[in-house]
């Protein structure tokens, strides 16, 4: 029987929702129980694939295509389940799915309302996740009381009445201030924010508090007083120094203990099994050492902008036992100042995804640095084609080497498939349902060159990696940036497209079409940022 658990939010934003829900999902997992984590975001755009950075942070995609919110990256990292479409919906996608339904003549002619329609479109969305998992968690995005979340909190209401409180429990995530004038922490806005949750009916039966000290205990009991609730399913989430510490500090407070009792299952003092997430942290907090990576980017105001990056260089640091220091640049710095200044303290050098043509200069100039004074260099999607445009320029020669995505240029080293494929190619990968000029977006495979340092870290020579792009490397130019030692170690099945290239003559040098940093787990680190970082280890030790 799947038991469903709500996790809503109140009084800010940032909380932590998402982090709670995939810490629960460890935790449960760590019992011996199937998990699923979804969310319902309440935005009215169909997904964050056209958002910005700077508002949305990181899109997440999925294996099977989805542009997700960033907290399913949060869901994966956690639990190790690999989300998909199903996994994540949107107030958007919800009414768009109604009104083509309503144009369709699903609905007979009736008046099309919030309630029943969106509400029961909601549940639907919630209902096929029935039998998935022992238990599915349900994250709703934004804040209680934001007018955006209302038709989903009637939405979980109703679920709730026809499932059964067996079936079904609310946990909400709050914040107690501290107040230094006043010297204590303050409940009211907790009480607040649980006040106005049941007044659109939902009643929380466990309260995660977060808080940056301890909650005392009186302060505990007034909470379950005025929130109506038991004490001990009041629950200090505490601030900690890395999140990967979430699921212990959730043990100790006996968070997975008292979900269990409330949905009436045995067993909930046996202890579970937490020891790789011990030792996860046993090595964030002890490592052995500690090197220093730049991320220059072109979102670097917005640390969720590259979320699953930073979290997949951690995954590198906890393998190789160092700590992993994050130094962000705006790329755009380099194209008015020598890029030897930012980046000599740096035991590596990342250039990750990106779009549209600012700040693309200076990525080319910090791979370029890269590249002549031997620094590992990673570059991710964006990031490899700004490598292929720095070695055509100034190895092959090729001064106006260009992509066009930034306009017409008379040596397109960097294209869309439409417009550098011959007419036979393209037939080609259309009758394989591949279409040239359109975002690829979700997993696909990739075949590495024999001998190739790719192949050496993968340990295979077939790999399955998520894509988020429409331009390619233009694969006319490899004979020439080849006999100039910029391999192309990696291609598509069919041997069409560019996936990875690497400096031959270079200590650690890749650049990759895919996005690596989405597969990446703490538990099961992506080969690629452990060899990455373990190059900046070895690079260390020459300074």
């Amino acid at each position: 029987m799947t038991r469903f658990v709500f996790i809503t939010g109140g009084v800010v934003s940032s909380l932590g929702k998402g982090l709670a829900s995939a810490a629960i999902g460890a935790l449960l997992q760590a019992r011996g129980f199937k998990v699923r984590c979804c969310k319902l975001d309440p935005y009215l755009n169909v997904d964050p694939g056209t958002m910005s950075p700077f508002q949305h942070g990181e899109v997440y995609v999925t294996d099977d295509g989805a542009e997700t919110d960033l907290d399913l990256g949060h869901y994966e990292r956690f639990t190790g389940r690999p989300a998909s479409q199903t996994d994540n919906t949107t107030t958007g996608r919800i009414y768009l799915n109604v009104l083509q339904r309503e144009r369709r003549g699903d609905y007979l002619g009736a008046t099309i309302q919030v309630i029943p329609h969106i509400t029961e479109e909601i549940k639907d969305f919630i209902r096929e996740k029935d039998g998935s998992a022992d238990f599915v968690l349900v994250e709703i995005g934004g804040t209680v009381g934001d007018i955006e979340s209302l038709p989903f909190l009637e939405a979980i209401r109703q679920f709730h009445n026809e499932v059964g409180r067996d079936r079904a429990l609310f946990i909400h995530v709050t914040l107690l201030p501290y107040i230094p004038t006043a010297g204590e922490l303050k409940t009211k806005p907790t009480q607040h924010s649980v006040k106005e949750l049941m007044s659109a009916g939902i009643r929380p039966r466990i309260l995660l508090c977060r808080s940056d000290r301890e909650i005392p205990e009186d302060e505990r009991r007034k909470i379950a007083l005025f929130c109506n609730i038991d004490e001990d399913c009041v629950i200090q989430a505490l601030d900690v120094k890395s999140i990967y510490e979430v699921p212990l500090t959730y043990h100790r407070e006996g968070l997975d203990k008292q979900i269990l009792r409330c949905f009436r299952i045995e067993g909930h003092d046996q202890a579970p099994d937490l020891s790789t997430w011990e030792n996860i942290v046993h090595r964030v907090k002890e490592p052995e050492g500690e090197v220093r990576i730049a991320i220059c980017g072109k979102y670097t105001n917005l640390m969720d902008s590259y979320k699953s990056l930073n979290e997949a260089l951690t995954h590198g640091g906890i393998a190789n036992n160092v700590q992993v220091k994050l130094k962000f640049i705006e790329s755009e710095v380099f194209e008015g100042e020598d890029p030897a200044y930012h980046l000599r303290d740096c035991n590596g050098i990342l250039v990750p995804g990106g779009f549209g043509a600012r700040g693309t200069e200076g990525k080319i100039k910090a791979a370029q640095f890269a590249r002549e004074h031997g620094v590992p260099y990673f570059g991710i999607c964006f990031g490899m084609q700004m490598a292929v445009i720095e070695a055509a320029r100034n190895l092959v020669g090729l001064d106006d080497a260009n992509s066009t995505e930034f306009g017409e240029c008379s040596e397109p080293v960097i294209g869309l498939m439409t417009e550098w494929m011959k007419g036979n190619e393209l037939e080609a990968r259309a009758a394989n349902g591949d279409l040239g000029g359109t975002m690829r977006l979700g997993a696909y495979p990739a075949r590495l060159a024999d001998g190739s340092r790719v192949a050496g870290i993968y340990g295979t020579k077939d790999i399955s990696e998520r894509h988020r792009h429409r331009y390619e490397v233009n694969m006319n130019y490899r004979e020439r940036l080849e006999a100039k030692g910029l391999r192309f170690s990696g291609l598509s099945p069919d041997g069409r497209l560019p996936e990875i290239v690497e400096h031959q003559d270079h200590p650690w040098f890749i650049g990759v079409q895919f996005h690596p940093e989405l597969k990446s787990k703490p538990f099961d680190p992506h080969p690629l940022f452990v060899s990455f970082i373990k190059a900046a280890v070895e690079q260390s030790r020459l300074v």
